[in-house]
């Protein structure tokens, strides 16, 4: 399994995952096609899906001009609102993309419909999880409360193996990083991770991991 980020507007992530065994691959939340086209023509890819973590217009809103230009798409989500959706995923349900197995996760909160896709390919694991987890913190309740959010942070995200990466829909870390020092500011993992963001200069922090999270974000720390 291969992962590809792809920047996206000021601060979002869209995704490529690539089965390099069979040359199949999927697309996350693809709003600018157009980028995600030249690369998957560079990676000599057949794409046959869209997963979309959720309907907003920076996450979904490119839909229609992906299947614009490549009918035929699965387009995978939980919420009529996605455009151009054709498969509606139920909580837990698997399919393939080539030898991938991909999970759909309700992780409602951020929208009604919001979705993690949980990813496994031998011993690699990978979660994309739009606008719910993000690293080091987590995405607004637009549509849903502080139950659902705990919900699908600690009941579902956290108890994915510890080695899974997680590729979130947003660049927030460093700001989340700050607010997480201000929760806890003796939280040595936090300190650390914060001084690489800013000794580096680090624009692209994805992918974590589910086990740096259980140390970082304080959102997954609560009792």
């Amino acid at each position: 399994m291969r992962v590809v980020t792809v920047p996206a507007l000021e601060d979002n992530y869209s995704y490529i995952i690539l089965d390099e065994k069979t040359s199949e691959a999927a697309v996350i939340d693809p709003v600018e096609p157009q980028k995600l086209m030249h690369i998957l023509q560079h990676l000599g890819a057949k794409l046959t899906s869209v997963l979309c973590t959720h309907h907003h217009w920076d996450h979904a809103g490119g839909n229609v001009e992906l299947i614009a230009k490549k009918p035929g798409l699965a387009v995978y989500g939980a919420d009529a609102r996605i455009p151009e959706i054709n498969y509606v995923v139920k909580d837990r349900e698997e399919f393939k993309i080539g030898n991938i197995t991909i999970q759909a996760l309700w992780t409602h909160c951020h929208t009604k419909g919001s979705i993690s896709y949980y990813a496994r390919d031998g011993n690699d694991r990978a979660v994309f999880t739009g606008d719910t987890l993000f690293l080091s913190g987590c995405g607004r309740f637009f549509e849903g409360t502080a139950a659902d959010m705990y919900n699908s942070l600690l009941h579902i995200l956290a108890t994915l193996p510890v080695e899974t990466k997680v590729y979130c829909g947003h660049e927030y870390t460093r700001a989340n990083l700050e607010f997480a020092l201000h929760v806890e500011p003796d939280n040595a993992h936090v300190v650390q991770k914060l001084r690489w963001c800013i000794d580096n200069n680090v624009t692209i922090t994805v992918p974590g991991t589910i086990g740096e999270e259980l140390l970082c974000n304080p959102f997954l720390r609560v009792k």
